[in-house]
């Protein structure tokens, strides 16, 4: 009953994140109307560091493509478009968050929130697919991540988390992310690999990363709008990445505010990363399942590798 409740609590939170992908090749809907939870948390990985959760609501529909943020991002042809918007937040933690003090060569406090606009464009000729996004919020106290935490650990009494007061100050978030994958292989819609490439530029990410991902298991090809698809798919993906960092807010601090109580200096934060995510994915009719893994090298010298879970629901409307 206790985690019941706890859920009840999460959810309403995100009405009031980048480490959430929700625009991968291997988590495509089929649909152009959906609705989908995103959820990232390290208790996956017996953990309470880094990277300690994230999460989102996630709605797509044709009817958003009269959004006006798509004016000004990139036009491209295609013939199968995805318009939607997302509410993310996502929270960082140092590893004894619940010490008061500063922690010296730790990772900061952080908390952001922000609306995500994306429009994932698919060319079923040329097997490849295009998602851009631009994301506006705010990085600081006003994304709540204190309260959040410690209701939380309130509510299923751990420990009272007591660094926030120590967080990256409020400053904005404004991203825009562009993401390319082409499919390289496909064995029968049992067997697919894709390369794939991003790149964010704003005020709380600027980065790139190459890399792939693959799929085995019983499949629908997301770069293929003609087959019918099955009633019932289940499949494995693993999706390993190198990333080139730019600039990293919850690290840093953001670029206007200049009164943060601890930051990462630029000269200690490690340029290139590695990444990893694993999962597995249920889809049956209309409804969506997934459980997922992630590894990250450190982010920052004196950090160290990071790891947490998640899982996805989603619903199709047609």
């Amino acid at each position: 009953m206790k985690y019941f409740i706890l859920l009840l609590l999460l959810l309403p939170t995100v009405l009031l994140s980048q480490k959430i992908d929700h625009l991968a090749s291997f988590r495509d809907m089929g649909s152009e109307r959906y609705f989908r939870f995103n959820y990232d948390n390290d208790f996956f990985a017996a953990s309470d560091k880094n990277y300690t959760q994230g999460y989102s609501f996630e709605y797509a529909d044709p009817s958003l493509s009269k959004n006006p943020v798509n004016n000004i991002i990139f036009k491209i042809k295609g013939n199968y478009f995805t318009y939607g918007l997302a509410l993310e937040h996502i929270g960082y933690t140092p590893s004894d968050f619940v010490n008061s003090d500063i922690q010296i060569d730790d990772r900061p406090f952080a908390a952001a929130i922000y609306v995500k606009s994306f429009v994932v464009t698919t060319d079923t000729i040329t097997k490849s697919r295009l998602s851009q996004s631009l994301s506006l919020g705010l990085i600081g106290p006003g994304a709540f991540g204190k309260e959040m935490q410690t209701a939380i650990h309130k509510l299923i009494e751990n420990k009272t988390p007591g660094g926030w007061d120590n967080q990256i100050q409020n400053d904005l978030v404004l991203n825009y992310e562009i993401g390319y994958e082409k499919q390289i292989f496909n064995y029968k819609n049992i067997v697919t690999a894709q390369a794939i490439s991003s790149l964010q530029l704003g005020t709380l990410f600027t980065n790139a990363s190459v890399g792939f991902n693959s799929t085995v298991g019983l499949l629908n090809d997301p770069f293929s709008r003609n087959s019918t698809p099955s009633k019932f798919k289940f499949y494995a993906f693993v999706q390993p990445t190198v990333n080139v960092v730019g600039f990293d807010a919850t690290l840093q601090g953001g670029i206007f505010t200049n009164d943060n109580p601890y930051t990462i200096s630029s000269k200690n934060i490690e340029r290139l990363t590695a990444q990893v995510d694993y999962g597995l994915i249920l889809k049956y009719r209309k409804l969506y399942l997934e459980y997922t893994r992630t590894t990250i090298t450190k982010e920052f010298t004196s950090g160290n590798s990071a790891n947490w879970g998640g899982f996805r629901v989603g619903f199709l409307f047609n």
